[in-house]
């Protein structure tokens, strides 16, 4: 038996549950119950294949057929922590149209990205494989041999700087489906070294060669030169002189949408904000230098140009009548860096849970349940599943995913069946402050793995969010059955280490 004080936590949050999470709705559940009680005696009496096409009929009261497949749309902010939105606990920075999603859908308030930096979790998503499998752990470029801090001996695993072509991507698979496919924004898997001596060009490997019919912005480019034109991004036709890019990107979604509004459409919009350099329109910056609660007055007002920017966007959804037959799901690509995490330990390319907790918010009408709370852990690679569920093409193809389809949670009609989420980053961050680390998430414990020194730290999530109390000498049998659980994983994935430099 132990006791440890639990910080105070914004109770809009939601609880971390020792049961393995649930997902919650407000004062009603509303008229999704009977669907919800159909799914999920369907689910329980038939095929695995026929749970597919059984589900595209039933979720819209039975008028969704496979003819007529919803809308995807993908937004994956950069940079943004779990405590930068509004809904999630900032009232220092108004996010309206986003805690509007949040309002009309389903808030996570226990989703993961698969990695603490930006490319790895990017190629999680479009494959549906953890990093580790991938052995695409660490931003692009990185360093391509793997980096050694001075004075250290640990030289970081080598990582793969950009997305191969024989991975099949969610776009492929809806493409081939019948889906319009669109990718608006960053990208960051198409990096090619000059002296590369396979021959690969990096324009080979931009969205347009892995699934899109459209791409705008989609490169090698972690970050925009700047945010206002000329942007300097090889994907980008530049247009007017100083012309602010969130605002861009917003019209050049707008303008896919209209192009294919017949359907279906898969968009894929990741916008550049709010990752470096920190740049905002002047008078939304001088908003927030007003409030003393402010840290960073340009950080806050590029949040709330992405929020404004979304907003555009989902206002033009339901202008085009296009609201009710789109999926919109809206997340983050890794923990925040210049914000505020707090409760949470860490930031960017740490492996605790500032650098990997993200927001998460998905809204679905007719089958979403308005303001709707969901504490199961979701992870980056589950929107690969989700999405091949969603289209219909559930159990096609695909012989290793990592992900699972989070379907039965945006239902209300199950819990997810796996007991762990895996992470791994042996390698350095940008700024070189973390330790090269791995970690499992099982229940309400978390387990960090140190490959300096082999230490081990585990945390009661539930108890301490912020990671503050090491309890793994307290409890060393839940701690070595989780070290082994995740020492399995990694060989399982055949994962990349860090090694030592010979003495």
């Amino acid at each position: 038996m132990y006791v440890i004080q639990s910080p105070n936590r914004d109770p809009g949050l939601g609880p971390n549950r020792r049961d393995g999470g649930s997902c919650q709705v407000g004062f009603m559940r509303g008229k999704l119950e009977p669907v919800n009680r159909m799914i999920h005696f369907a689910r329980a009496a038939v095929h695995p294949v026929q749970w597919t096409v059984l589900v595209v009929g039933i979720l819209c009261c039975g008028q969704l057929a496979a003819e007529t497949r919803p809308n995807i749309v993908v937004i994956m902010a950069d940079d943004l922590g779990w405590r930068d939105l509004h809904c999630y606990g900032n009232a220092s920075i108004d996010t309206p149209f986003l805690d509007r999603l949040a309002q009309d859908g389903m808030r996570f308030t226990d989703a993961y990205a698969a990695a603490p930096v930006c490319s790895p979790t990017r190629a999680a998503m479009m494959t549906g494989l953890s990093p580790a499998r991938l052995h695409l752990t660490n931003h692009a470029p990185g360093h391509k041999d793997g980096f050694a801090l001075e004075g250290s001996t640990l030289r970081e695993a080598a990582s793969v700087r950009h997305l191969a072509l024989s991975y099949v991507t969610i776009a492929e698979r809806l493409k081939e489906a019948g889906y319009a496919t669109g990718h608006v924004g960053k990208w960051h898997l198409s990096f090619v070294d000059r002296n590369d001596g396979a021959g690969l060009l990096e324009h080979e490997l931009r969205p347009e060669h892995q699934g899109f019919d459209v791409n705008v912005g989609g490169c090698f480019r972690g970050g925009p030169p700047s945010y206002f034109a000329p942007y300097r991004i090889p994907a980008i036709v530049e247009r007017q002189e100083g012309e602010y890019l969130p605002e861009r990107l917003a019209e050049e979604a707008i303008a896919f949408v209209d192009k294919y509004r017949d359907g279906p459409f898969f968009l894929s919009w990741w916008p550049y904000s709010v990752h470096y350099p920190m740049q905002a329109r002047d008078a939304l910056i001088q908003k927030y230098r007003s409030r003393k609660d402010i840290k960073d007055p340009t950080y806050a007002a590029m949040i709330e140009a992405m929020d404004r920017s979304i907003g555009r966007f989902l206002t033009h959804l339901d202008e085009a009548e296009l609201r009710n037959n789109t999926l919109v799901i809206f997340k983050s690509d890794n923990g925040g860096y210049n914000g505020d995490n707090r409760p949470l330990r860490g930031a960017k390319g740490w492996i605790y849970e500032g650098g990997i907790r993200i927001p998460w918010i998905v809204r679905w009408p007719g089958v979403v349940e308005p303001g709707s709370l969901c504490d199961v852990p979701v992870i980056s690679m589950d929107c690969y599943p989700t999405l091949l569920e969603v289209a219909a093409l559930e159990g096609e193809g695909e012989a290793t995913l990592d992900g699972e389809s989070i379907v039965p949670l945006l239902v209300q009609s199950d819990t997810l069946e796996r007991e762990s989420l895996y992470f791994h980053y042996p390698n350095y961050a940008f700024h070189k402050r973390n330790r090269l680390a791995s970690a499992i998430r099982s229940g309400n414990f978390k387990l960090i793995k140190r490959y300096d020194d082999g230490s081990l730290e585990l945390y009661d999530l539930d108890a301490d969010i912020g990671e503050t109390v090491n309890l793994a000498s307290q409890l060393p049998e839940i701690t070595n059955r989780m070290k082994q659980q995740l020492e399995s994983w990694l060989a399982e994935c055949n994962a990349k280490f860090p090694t030592r430099y010979a003495r």
